[in-house]
């Protein structure tokens, strides 16, 4: 028993470690996906967010997401501030496959995600004091009140058929993606993407980056996905890394199919966002899913990416990195996705699916709004025309990431 204990627990940090190391893919794509003069301002968010989901998800995050059994059934509950270790923190009475201190460093390494999503889509124009404003009370109270309704035992986990979301297509995922919409939304286009001529691409400046952030990204998928199974059984956890992988190679030739009848061109930013779609479209129900479902699923995801590109620049929502299409559109689907396919498909499961995305949409949209448009009205989110148009890193930062390149950008 013993023996069984010890293996959960360190299969549990070695998860830790690969969500950790998530961080690092979301810098690196975010920063090839973009201008050469805002890298600097791009590393530093990708810094402080995963520095701001630790300290708050300790502070309060954890006890709002996990308040306690008195409140089960509830929309908000609350445990207290700070972390309490209880009787049996480090033994199986605490939980049969981790310790207290696991279970919170595993779940405080999601927390961060939702910020970190948020960050892409408000690239290369924000102010950087209002986005940290925004990302510390985005992490510490939207993201684990959220997570609180399924995970922590509340109300959408006490439907007559429960939502379902293993590891976190619309609790994580979703989430980050409505903040990142309302964010873009606010803030406007970058200056020159959308002009009377119509759209105007703005290329990133280093794609070998973006690829290298998408593979990390997807390397610590096996860790984000294979994790949430919680304990190291070898049937459950290897059936969660190939339904992940399968769902990340689907969206590749989704992405890949559906982009070259559009554009006619290989497009590697969208094959690279096809994939991170086919990731997040399984993450509602990898361990629920066959292996040809997991194709399905990760394939339709990678498509519905490129519409999603397309509709946002339509209605002229400028998402420099596809976060929003990647992150909202696929975590829509694939949570979605729990009530057609796999152990749980039927209608009334499709419902309560739909009642979790409708439920999760409308808290977000209007905690991130309230915050986002408070900020305009006040001190204002968005730098000023020269400070865009000379770049983040000088203006916020007073350095370059490449000081000794000359660059137009």
């Amino acid at each position: 028993m013993q023996e069984l204990f010890t293996v959960n627990n360190l299969w549990m940090m070695m998860a830790t470690i690969l969500v950790f190391i998530m961080h690092l893919g979301f810098a690196s794509l975010e920063a090839g996906l973009t201008r050469a003069k805002n890298t600097v301002n791009i590393l530093f968010k990708n810094t402080i967010i995963p520095a701001i989901g630790l300290l708050t998800y300790a502070l309060v995050g954890f006890n709002l997401m996990y308040p306690g059994a008195g409140f089960e059934g509830a929309v908000f509950g609350f445990a207290g501030f700070g972390l309490d270790l209880p009787e049996g923190w480090d033994t199986s009475n605490y939980n049969e496959g981790y310790t207290f201190f696991t279970d919170f460093i595993f779940q405080a390494m999601f927390a961060a995600t939702a910020a970190t999503i948020v960050s892409g889509a408000v690239a290369e124009r924000i102010k950087l004091g209002p986005f940290i404003f925004f990302s510390i009370l985005y992490v510490a109270i939207c993201y684990p009140i959220v997570g609180m309704w399924k995970w922590g035992g509340g109300f959408l986990n006490t439907l007559d058929t429960p939502f379902y979301d293993f590891a976190g297509s619309t609790i994580v995922h979703s989430v980050g993606g409505w903040g990142a919409l309302i964010g873009a939304f606010l803030l406007g286009p970058r200056i020159g993407k959308y002009t009377e001529r119509g759209m105007s691409a703005i290329p990133g400046h280093n794609l070998p980056l973006a690829t290298f952030g998408v593979f990390l990204l997807w390397f610590g998928w096996f860790g984000f996905n294979g994790g949430s199974v919680l304990s190291a059984d070898p049937g459950a956890v290897s059936k969660v890394f190939v339904t992940t992988s399968m769902a990340a190679a689907a969206g590749a030739f989704g992405a890949l199919l559906v982009s070259y009848i559009k554009f006619k061109s290989y497009d590697i930013t969208m094959v690279l966002n096809g994939i991170l779609a086919g990731l997040v479209g399984i993450t509602a129900g990898a361990d629920q899913m066959s292996l040809n479902e997991s194709v399905i699923i990760g394939f339709i995801g990678g498509g519905l990416v490129v519409f999603g590109v397309v509709l946002f620049d339509k209605i002229k929502v400028d998402d420099p990195v596809g976060a929003i299409s990647v992150h909202l559109v696929g975590g829509i689907w694939g949570t979605l996705a729990v009530g057609i396919f796999g152990d749980l498909a039927g209608w009334n499961q499709f419902v309560s699916q739909l009642i979790g995305v409708g439920a999760v949409g409308f808290f977000c949209v209007l905690f991130a709004g309230i915050i986002f448009y408070s900020m305009k009205k006040t001190i204002g989110i968005r730098v000023d025309e020269k400070e865009e148009v000379e770049g983040l890193d000088i203006n916020e930062h007073g350095m370059r990431a490449y000081p000794d390149f000359a660059s137009k950008d």
